[in-house]
């Protein structure tokens, strides 16, 4: 029988008001319950507020160096488990478990980082223009925040918001969601375990429709951090506009590898097959468009296909597995859905395109690895971010008309240019419109010193990840003080 998992509020792990719960079901192999998750309600939402608004003085008073401490605590507690969590990660969310593994080594360090920050949370000291009088900055917390997340990093992305937020002294509620919550909850059960106070972090499952609507419109809520949807995201501001709270969206993309005609065509196959197909293309950072030179496209497409038909997909618990199912059923009709778009609009398909059946496969929510030529800019296809293994690809006269096409969508994420090319290069970091740039390396596989988040419609608000996150969680005070008189 599957375990049933609690909501955490006010540092007891506690059923929900509704005395309802939801499965977490396994998208390989939906004959198994990974567990049982709280089926929340706005009352739930309501407690978890009370007993962070509560924890709020005590915490923003704790020196940051201690708070720190209990980063570093849950950090060591989560590396002795991360095997176990790995495999969780997988069963709950479907990448494979080498991915899972690297995720939680991951969600491990951002603990350590920010751990480290507590010690390092500068201010400055700015010499006055007025005799006997010493100016310095200092920073403080919010309040309470409210934490939205997604299932495609359940681990990473929650790791990367409550870090900050708790090294800086704010109190916390997070809703993860509702696809893969257990990974999440291992954070808060780690940090539990670590000894924070109570009231400090506080964790409620359930649906977004009501759970999470009713921690954006809470009142003690002083900032909010999403990711997820751009129809999620851009409804959620217009929720809090009004109220001037701080708000931080990650949503969309629709991520470009430029590949030029002077590039290694074996290394550069590799580098879009890594940005579009592992994690199942379930990344937001995914490459979904590859925009070759005339000169190399038919050589570098036939060795595309070739790589892309060579994948195994299947339950990412085995051990030769590059590439797991789509999340859950929706996701696989949309996939789906998107494929058959293409096609209605000329695009021609090369390989994939299918969902996998027989045997294993029809337990589970898999599709091939997918990849389309002859896409053309104004096609649904090139515009519209898919969230899953499906390729385009696009040919360009040149660099112009490669950038060109690049910067032809309302995202701005992440891009990559395969090159050897100096001159190049830099013109496409100055001139692409994305927040992330990687240069012979894929659109995806960031690092969680430096900073995070895009241009345009895929984000808004202040950067994730690296020093800058602190930004977000705090208030700057300016002093001026006359110390003669």
């Amino acid at each position: 029988m599957a375990e049933t998992f609690r909501n955490y509020v006010s540092g007891e792990w506690v059923e929900s008001q509704s005395k309802k719960t939801f499965k977490d079901t396994n998208p390989a192999n939906t004959e198994e319950v990974v567990g049982l998750f709280q089926d929340s309600t706005g009352a739930d939402i309501e407690a978890a507020c009370r007993a962070a608004s509560r924890a709020a003085a005590p915490w923003a008073a704790t020196p940051a160096p201690r708070r720190g401490e209990y980063l570093f605590k849950a950090a060591e507690i989560l590396e002795r488990r991360q095997d176990q969590l790995a495999t969780e990660m997988t069963r709950e969310e479907g990448k494979t478990l080498p991915e899972s593994k690297g995720e939680i080594k991951r969600a491990i360090n951002i603990f350590r980082y920010f751990g480290g920050e507590g010690a390092r949370q500068f201010s400055y000291q700015i010499p006055s223009e007025r005799e006997n009088v010493f100016c310095y900055t200092f920073r403080k917390p919010l309040g309470v925040v409210g934490l939205l997340t997604p299932w495609n990093f359940p681990s990473a992305i929650p790791a990367w918001k409550m870090a900050p937020a708790l090294v800086a002294g704010n109190t916390v509620v997070i809703k993860p969601a509702s696809l893969a919550p257990l990974s999440g909850l291992r954070l808060v059960e780690a940090l539990d375990e670590a000894g924070l106070p109570k009231g400090v972090l506080n964790f409620v499952s359930g649906p977004g429709a009501t759970v999470g609507n009713a921690l954006v419109e809470h009142s003690a809520l002083r900032a909010v951090s999403f990711t997820g949807s751009c129809a999620v995201g851009n409804a959620l501001y217009q929720k809090v506009a009004a109220r001037k709270i701080r708000v931080q969206l990650e949503m969309g993309g629709k991520n470009p590898t430029l590949v030029l005609k002077d590039a290694d065509l074996d290394y550069a196959v590799d580098v879009v097959v890594n940005g579009a197909f592992f994690s199942t293309g379930q990344k937001c950072t995914a490459c979904s468009r590859a925009i070759i030179e005339r000169p190399i496209y038919e050589n570098l497409v036939e060795k595309l296909v070739a790589k892309t038909k060579q994948l195994k997909v299947g339950n990412g618990l085995e051990a030769d597995v590059q590439m797991g199912p789509a999340v859950d059923q929706k996701q696989l009709e949309t996939d789906l859905e998107y494929i058959r778009i293409a096609q209605q609009e000329g695009a021609r398909l090369l390989c994939g395109g299918h969902q996998l059946s027989g045997g294993a496969f029809d337990k589970g929510f898999f599709i091939e690895p997918t990849i389309f030529d002859g896409v053309e800019p104004e096609m649904r296809i090139a515009q519209e971010e898919v969230f899953g293994p499906i390729l385009c690809l696009m040919v360009a006269d040149n660099f112009e008309d490669a950038l060109r096409l690049a910067n032809s969508v309302k995202f701005g994420l992440s891009a990559s240019i395969v090159s050897r090319d100096l001159t190049r290069v830099h013109e496409f970091v100055n001139r692409i419109e994305a927040g992330l740039i990687t240069v012979n390396l894929p659109t995806a596989g960031v690092e969680y010193q430096l900073p995070f988040g895009g241009t345009k419609e895929s984000s808004f608000g202040m950067r994730e990840q690296g020093p800058q996150a602190l930004d977000f969680y705090t208030e700057t005070g300016t002093v001026y003080l006359k110390y003669t008189l």
